[in-house]
Order: C-alpha cells, then sequence, then structure tokens
C-alpha cells in the first residue's frame, strides 16, 4: 500500500496512539467481527433513514427485492427474478419461497405488498424515503409467491431503488402486533444476521442466521460499536478491540498511523459519497446568488483537495461524483479567482468584515480541517466566517431540516443509487427535507420530467442540463468527491469494500 506523507497534524497521530494498551491481546469469540461505525443511525426502521451507517449495519438484517453488491450490479435477493410489462408500467415479481423472517413470519407476496403500503402511506410520510418511490402505484398480489408492482409512470431507477433503504422488506404481523415504537428498536428482517440488542450511541449486537436462504454466514456474531470520535476508533483498531474501521471516520491524516502498523491495512475504493458547503438561498447574504459565486471563486478546492485528501478524492463541479449517472464530465468548476470575488461581493453590496456561519459535522475531522481553510480563504475576501460544529444527527435531523443553518452547511451525501436523480431531487426539488430554503419551479420540472424517462440518452442529457443549472446558480460550494476508507485489522478475511458502505458481511471470517 502506498504511504501518505501528509496528515492532517502531529496531533491526530498522538491521539490516535493515546490509551492504548500493548500489555495484553483481547479475548475475541471465536467467530465474532466486531466494527467502528461513527454514527448511531438513531432508528433501525427502513423508512425512516437516509443514513450510510444504517446500511453498513441493516444490509446484514434486512433483504430488499433486489440486491446491489461492491460491484454495483443489479442482481435477485428476496425476487428471484422479474419482468416488465406495459412499456414498463408494471413489473412481476417472482419471489422466493420457503424464507422466513427471524420471528418465524413467513415472507411472501403479502409481506411485499404490505411493505409498500407502509412506505407509501402514512408511516412513510414520516420518513424521508418516501419521495423515492412515489412512482409505485400498487402492488397487487397475484399469488403467494407472485407480486405485480404497477407504476404511475416508468422509472428508470426503481430495480436499484428497491436494492436499499425504504424498500427493505419487513414482516406485517410482527409490526402489526408489537407496534410501530418496537420495530423502530428491534428489527426483523429475512437477512443473513438476526438483531439481538441495541444499546443507543454505545452499539448494536447480531448473530447469525442459520437458516438464511443465502447460505448461513461464516461469522456466529456482529457487534457495530458507535465510535463518533476518529482518534478513538483508530487507537481501539490498533488494540485489537476492533476488526474494522467504516468510513467516514479516518482522516487522511490518520492513514499512515493504521499503515504503520503490521497487524493493520488501509482499504480504499472509489466511492460516490460528496462534499459541499451549500448556501441558505432564502436570507441573508448568500441570498444573492452574486454573493455565492463570489465565496466559491474565493476558495481554491483544488489546492484542498490535493494538500488535505492527500490522493484520496477528487474535486467537483456539481454536487455527485464520477460514479453517477448524470455525470458531466464537461462541467468545469467556477475558478479560483479572489480578484473576481472581491469585485462581485462589492457589485453586490457586501462590505468587508461581513459576516456569516458555516455549520458542519462536529466529529468530521477532515472537513474540520476543510472549514478551517475555508474561513482562511474567504477571510482574504473580506469575509469573517465562524465554524458551528454539532453533533451529526442534531445537524442533519433538526438543523438542516427546519432550516436553522448558518448562510453554509456541510452536506456530506452517498448518492446511494449512484443516479444523479436520488441527489438532485432530494437537495433540490421543492419541499424536500434536505432543500429548506430554495424554491425554484423550473428547476422542479427539469428533476420531475426526467423521472419516467426510459430513454437512457435523453434521462442522461436532462440530468447533465440539472447540473449545469444548480453550477450556474451556485446553490452549493461543491468540493470534493473521496474514497470509502476503510481501517481492517488483517486477521479479517474475505471482506471485499463496498463504495457504499452496505457491508454484507455473509462471507467474511476473522482468523
Amino acid at each position: 500500500m502506498r504511504k501518505i506523507k501528509r496528515g492532517l497534524s502531529a496531533a491526530l497521530t498522538s491521539l490516535a496512539l493515546a490509551g492504548v494498551s500493548f500489555a495484553a491481546s483481547p479475548a475475541f469469540a471465536a467467530g465474532k467481527m466486531t466494527i467502528s461505525s461513527p454514527q448511531d443511525p438513531g432508528s433501525w426502521d427502513p423508512i425512516d433513514t437516509f443514513l450510510v451507517q444504517w446500511a453498513a449495519v441493516a444490509t446484514n438484517i434486512f433483504d430488499g427485492l433486489t440486491y446491489r453488491g461492491p460491484d454495483l450490479k443489479i442482481v435477485p435477493g428476496l425476487a428471484e427474478s422479474w419482468e416488465e410489462l406495459d412499456e414498463g408500467k408494471r413489473i412481476r415479481f417472482k419471489l422466493r419461497q420457503n424464507v422466513k423472517f427471524h420471528n418465524g413470519e413467513p415472507f411472501n407476496a403479502a409481506a411485499v405488498k404490505f411493505t409498500f403500503e407502509r412506505l407509501l402511506g402514512e408511516q412513510g410520510a414520516k420518513g424521508p424515503q418516501r419521495s423515492n418511490y412515489v412512482s409505485i402505484e400498487s402492488v397487487e398480489v397475484i399469488d403467494d409467491n407472485t407480486v405485480d408492482m404497477k407504476l404511475k409512470a416508468a422509472d428508470p431507477v426503481l430495480l436499484t431503488k428497491l436494492a436499499g433503504y425504504g424498500a427493505m422488506i419487513v414482516p406485517p404481523k410482527y409490526i402489526q402486533e408489537k407496534g410501530e415504537d418496537n420495530f423502530n428498536l428491534n428489527p426483523v428482517g429475512t437477512g443473513a444476521f438476526k438483531f439481538v440488542s441495541y444499546a443507543p450511541k454505545n452499539n448494536i449486537k447480531l448473530e447469525a442466521n442459520p437458516d438464511y436462504w443465502g447460505g448461513a454466514p461464516k461469522l456466529s456474531e456482529l457487534e457495530y460499536r458507535f465510535i463518533s470520535e476518529p482518534a478513538t476508533a483508530v487507537a481501539e483498531l490498533q488494540a485489537g478491540r476492533v476488526d474494522l474501521v467504516i468510513p467516514p471516520t479516518i482522516p487522511i491524516g490518520m492513514i499512515p498511523v493504521i499503515e504503520g502498523d503490521s497487524k493493520l491495512e488501509i482499504v480504499s475504493v472509489p466511492g460516490p459519497t460528496v462534499d459541499a458547503l451549500r448556501f441558505n438561498t432564502g436570507d441573508g447574504i448568500t441570498a444573492d446568488p452574486k454573493v455565492r459565486k463570489a465565496i466559491i471563486m474565493a476558495v481554491d478546492r483544488a489546492t484542498i483537495v490535493k494538500s488535505i485528501l492527500a490522493g484520496q478524492g477528487s474535486e467537483i463541479a456539481s454536487f455527485q461524483s464520477a460514479l453517477s449517472f448524470g455525470y458531466d464530465p464537461d462541467l468545469k468548476p467556477l475558478p479560483y479567482d479572489p480578484e473576481a470575488a472581491k469585485k462581485l461581493l462589492a457589485e453586490a453590496g457586501v462590505k468587508t468584515g461581513a459576516t456569516l456561519q458555516i455549520d458542519i459535522r462536529g466529529n468530521d475531522a477532515t472537513m474540520n480541517e476543510v472549514a478551517q481553510v475555508v474561513s482562511s480563504y474567504l477571510s482574504m475576501v473580506g469575509i469573517t466566517a465562524t465554524i458551528k460544529p454539532y453533533e451529526t444527527n442534531v445537524l442533519l435531523n433538526d438543523i438542516i431540516p427546519q432550516g436553522k443553518t448558518g448562510a453554509m452547511f456541510q452536506q456530506k451525501w452517498g448518492g446511494w443509487t449512484f443516479d444523479y436523480d436520488n441527489t438532485a431531487y432530494a437537495m433540490y426539488h421543492s419541499g424536500e427535507k434536505w432543500n429548506p430554503y430554495d424554491k425554484d419551479e423550473k428547476l422542479d420540472k427539469m428533476l420531475e420530467s426526467q423521472r419516467p424517462l426510459t430513454d437512457r440518452a435523453e434521462r442522461e442529457k436532462i440530468l447533465k442540463e440539472i447540473g449545469r443549472y444548480t453550477a450556474d446558480r451556485a446553490l452549493e460550494l461543491p468540493l470534493y468527491n473521496t474514497n470509502a476508507i476503510y481501517g481492517m485489522n488483517k486477521r479479517v478475511k474475505g471482506f471485499i469494500a463496498p463504495p457504499d458502505n452496505r457491508l454484507k458481511l455473509t462471507d467474511v471470517t476473522v482468523e
């Protein structure tokens, strides 16, 4: 593995080493794997989340009708096969037989119908996933092992969406008898591992499902520990109390610490995750597009990527990665030009000494450093920026959706469908949870127009137009696309790093 010389700071490295005891090796249960995750999703209900940290756990608990593995190909999941009918407006799924939920309840067509009626109904309206599946009009049971999914319009991304989040199939009887609140904290699915216990902000424990339809997992136990502090997670990895540290925990500066330990290794793969500092377009100085463009031009993003990411990412021009369908390689970011930035600020009437607040995730060490650098660049054009770190769940579940942010706020997005629609619709369509400030009728129509198109070329053309339009409106300061960086103990065997954090650990072993 290539060594990365440039780090965050010596302080981070020393923090990673602090408190680590090398006096004795911890005693591991046979076949147990312990994983460090930076965030407790706070909910295990598939319709109540968008977080990649949920997927890192729940991919082992739940199954969808389809499945997308690390190679990004869509393959059968709980559906053995499917066929598109009525010009793409109906999909018939043949379901696997003799599959049971972890509580013994049978998986069948009724469970599929229940799952999607729940997702598209009152319960789904409380969460962030429903808008991804609004093309579904109804699910009709043909027989116990066959369902027809009728669509309002063809949805070219639907089979991918069925492999994630809200489309995970849930047990009707269990939810009806135990209640929604119980299910949220005690999840039951058909996956390779069964839920055992959950201690909020501490850990979640799973055990092998020996009757898993895809074959019994090789591990007997999984434990996910929620460790938000990167230095602590790396220290636990070094001490042998954690086998795997998952993204986005590991700051670039800590990579040499892990690479310098003969027991450990870094696994880094290109991923879909992008970071930006989005703008409050509703009020304040950033309501003016001239100011937004000035801020973008005041920041040398290429230098940030080169010096801070140290080869583990790339600069972006729109809020998507090169892995995204709809990515436009010809779209270039606004140039770094502080003199032009000063001119735009003057035209907008922004005087030297103007202030703004940048809200970020407090446990994202890389973004903490980036925000400091952004603040320094802004000071050179006369803007004084203060940085306000939040606990991640507070920022995501309270501050952003309710429009309580400062003038700029961090948005980290995984683009889990690897299709720009998933990102752009959630970020820019009026009324969406992640778009608390902006309303643009033209943009809404563009977003809506591409959703039913089955002509890939035409749809890609519109997605590229959306990318150019949003870049021209300067709705965010686009920063970078990062690799998915995993820190792993070499005693873990058979692990294939997914670019999107969906860890399916059926075939992994720990020596």
